[in-house]
């Protein structure tokens, strides 16, 4: 069950793009194809959870139609994973549903260069899931962009001494038991 819940995390995770109450909705000419690092998370979750202990690039690529694919590779039960997410364009610049609808995910770029943050909303009845990265173009650590997604974090109730940072790996490989 605990792993079924971090596979469904993590695909939240890699899904996540962007908040609601944006400082400024992103422009159509929004280019987020590319390798993205996961840099720091935060969760609506308990505060003893600690999140995954490895995170792997995520790669996004555009599709004709506006929307995006973006692929990782997961650790699941020792197992590595390849998962990939369609978000779809919506009306609303910078908002894109993934999971047939179940999700909106909204992307913002930070004034730091090269750093985005993306946000996630369940739509859910009955439990309201939310999550955001700072995702960068980089693995190196920006402390300016993690300030800024700290701010963004107590825009969005969202506890700030819940933000995770992870390991960054680039390859995944399967634990034995």
């Amino acid at each position: 069950m605990k792993s079924l819940f971090l596979t469904i995390l993590l695909l939240d995770l890699l899904s996540a793009l962007q908040a609601q109450d944006l400082l400024t909705f992103p422009s159509e000419e929004l280019n987020i194809t590319g390798t993205w690092y996961t840099k720091a998370f935060v969760v609506n979750m308990p505060h003893d959870w600690k999140g995954p202990g490895k995170v792997f690039p995520v790669t996004v690529t555009a599709l004709e139609d506006g929307s995006w694919e973006a692929k990782t590779t997961l650790l699941i039960q020792g197992r590595c994973l390849e998962k990939k997410v369609t978000l779809q364009k919506t009306e609303e610049p910078g908002r894109y549903s993934a999971y047939h609808g179940k999700k909106f995910v909204y992307i913002e770029e930070l004034p730091e260069s090269d750093h985005c943050i993306f946000y996630c909303e369940s739509q859910d009845p009955g439990k309201k899931f939310r999550m955001g990265k700072l995702m960068g173009r980089s693995p190196e650590e920006n402390l300016e962009a993690l300030e800024e997604f700290r701010k963004f974090t107590q825009r969005k109730g969202l506890l700030a001494e819940t933000i995770f940072t992870p390991e960054q790996t680039d390859t995944c490989v399967p634990e034995h038991d």
